[in-house]
């Protein structure tokens, strides 16, 4: 089975590789004493992100249900009965 990355996860992850980015750009006010100006952008940011992480989680468990109750879902056993006839042999 093909592991997919959902929308939940790259879009977070992206923009953690963004935020590292910017404060590796910004680390001049870091050496200028900004400190709590430096990391409060960055921990505001992280807080941010983490809630948008799990926003998005709930949406597409939300939508996952949604798809559920609409469609149904596949059998425990993932085997196909279309083919099965009444006394237990395949079709040939």
């Amino acid at each position: 089975m093909k592991n997919k990355f959902k929308r939940s996860t790259i879009l977070p992850l992206a923009l953690l590789i963004y935020l590292a980015v910017l404060a590796w750009i910004a680390r001049g006010r870091f050496y200028n004493g900004d400190y709590l100006y430096y990391f409060g952008v960055i921990g505001g940011s992280l807080i941010i992100i983490g809630l948008l992480y799990i926003v998005l989680r709930k949406r597409d468990r939300l939508r996952q249900e949604q798809e559920e109750n609409l469609y149904g879902t596949y059998p425990d056993n993932n085997v196909s009965t279309d083919d099965d006839d009444s006394d237990g042999k395949t079709a040939e």
